[in-house]
C-alpha cells in the first residue's frame, strides 16, 4: 500500500500505559492499522521526544520464534532485548514493534520456509521458493507513529540500509548505530545471508 493510502486511513492509538521491564520502565502504546487490521506497538523511554534532538530508534519487525520462544535460528530476540537495554541506558528512545512476521510473509509461511531451510536453502531462497519476496516488509506505518510522538530526528539502531532508506522520507535520519545480535552456530548461516545477499552492513 502506498504512503498516501496509509495516511488516508489514520491509525488508532491507545496509551500510554506503564510497561515496567528488567531494563527499566517504558511507556507502551498500541497502534491499530485500519487498512490491514494489524496491531503494532510503540515502546517509549524518556520525555521531550518532540524537541528536535535526535532520538534513538529501533524499528523491530515481529519475530514470534525469536522474541517469545528465544529461537537461536535468528538474532531477532537478542536484538529486541539489546535495543531495550540501549534505550534504558540512554534514558531516551523509541522502539516501533511492527507486526510483520517472517519478513512480512506471516507465521505459517515462515514455518514452511524453515522446513525448506532444513533441506539446504538459505533464508532468502526459501522465501523465494514459496513465491514470496525476499523481504516483504513495509514501513509506511512508521510515519504516523513517529508523527504521533512528535519525533523529528533519529539515530537508527540497524545494520539494514533498506530500513534507513525507508525512514528517510518521513524523519531526519541523522545517523546509524551499528546493531547486532549474538552470533552462534545455529544462526551463523542466517547472519551470513543477511550480509552477503541482502546487503546488511557489519555490526
Amino acid at each position: 500500500m502506498s504512503i498516501s493510502a496509509v495516511a488516508a486511513e489514520l491509525p488508532v492509538f491507545a496509551g500510554p500505559a506503564r510497561l515496567p521491564t528488567r531494563w527499566g520502565e517504558f511507556r507502551l502504546y498500541a497502534v491499530s492499522e485500519p487498512h490491514s487490521g494489524k496491531e503494532h506497538a510503540m515502546l517509549v523511554m524518556g520525555d521531550a521526544l518532540d524537541q528536535g534532538e535526535p532520538v534513538l530508534l529501533r524499528v523491530h519487525s515481529e519475530c514470534l520464534t525469536g522474541d517469545a520462544f528465544h529461537s537461536r535460528r535468528c538474532d531477532c530476540g537478542d536484538q529486541l532485548e539489546r535495543a531495550m537495554a540501549m534505550l534504558a541506558e540512554a534514558g531516551r528512545g523509541v522502539i516501533l514493534y511492527l507486526r510483520q512476521e517472517g519478513r512480512g510473509i506471516g507465521l505459517l509461511e515462515k514455518v514452511k520456509a524453515y522446513i525448506l531451510q532444513e533441506s539446504g536453502l538459505d533464508t532468502l531462497d526459501a522465501n523465494l521458493a514459496l513465491g514470496h519476496q525476499g523481504d516483504a516488509r513495509q514501513y509506511a506505518i512508521c510515519q504516523p507513529m513517529l508523527d504521533f510522538l512528535g519525533v523529528k530526528a533519529v539515530r537508527v539502531l540497524t545494520n539494514n540500509p533498506d530500513k534507513l532508506d525507508a525512514l528517510s522520507p518521513w524523519v531526519n535520519v541523522v545517523g546509524r548505530v551499528p546493531f547486532w545480535g549474538e552470533q552462534m552456530a545455529d544462526n551463523a548461516a542466517y547472519l551470513a545471508t543477511k550480509q552477503a545477499r541482502m546487503g546488511h552492513l557489519p555490526g
